[in-house]
């Protein structure tokens, strides 16, 4: 098992709870974030600040690390969300290359994911604010499909993953590849929490190398 995890966007939504479920199940983690303020430190949380897009920078921060794990975001209300996520995205990928390590787990969107042959992104019921994100997202798999040195994994969140769905970490969840999980009410949620405990399960087994995958209750 893996010991020493650092984790990109350790300030952001889904970061933190990544941090945090990692820290109780006893890793070493190194917490990275441009703003470092917000990280409370624990005995095996590191707080470090790295600015994603320079790429030697944070080659030398994650040197030495077991695994990255990464729920980089510049920002929802970030007009340049596209540009700016497919190219941190793809900084973070080269970065990790370059450090020497091998194992690697990303968070994209749910965008991606397919309902009866149509990604979800290109559906009616996507907000237009966050097209240009999930846009993003998408086209940054299709990059990352292409990397054959890194042992990576990517991590599509349910449909209803977000603030009205958070708070509640239950630790159980079912698992999918290229659909959203759907519950017996028709819907794809998994809390915040639970998107955590699946990134830290995935990082034990192993389950999904070089593959994409999903996951809801």
């Amino acid at each position: 098992m893996s010991k020493k995890v650092a984790v990109i966007g350790a300030t952001g939504f889904v970061g933190q709870h990544i941090v945090n479920e990692l820290a109780n199940r006893g890793y070493e983690v190194n917490a990275i974030a441009r703003d470092v303020s917000k990280i409370e430190p624990r005995d095996n949380v590191h707080p470090i600040s790295a600015d994603v897009n320079q790429v030697d920078e944070l080659a030398k921060v994650l040197e030495g690390n077991d695994a990255v794990i990464s729920a980089f975001n510049p920002g929802w209300n970030n007009p340049n969300i596209y540009e700016d996520f497919l190219k941190g995205s793809q900084n973070i990928e080269k970065a990790v290359e370059k450090s020497g390590v091998k194992r690697f787990i990303t968070v994209g969107g749910a965008g991606s994911l397919y309902i009866d042959g149509q990604q979800v992104v290109d559906g009616p019921h996507v907000p237009e604010e966050i097209k240009p994100a999930s846009q993003s997202a998408r086209d940054y798999l299709e990059i990352i499909k292409k990397n054959d040195v890194l042992d990576w994994t990517f991590f599509s969140p349910a449909i209803e993953m977000n603030q009205e769905t958070a708070g509640v970490r239950r630790g159980t969840y079912r698992i999918g590849l290229e659909n959203p999980v759907f519950d017996e009410n028709g819907r794809n949620v998994l809390s915040v929490e639970d998107v955590a405990v699946a990134l830290v399960d995935e990082l034990e087994q192993n389950r999904f190398i070089r593959k994409r995958f999903t996951a809801g209750y």
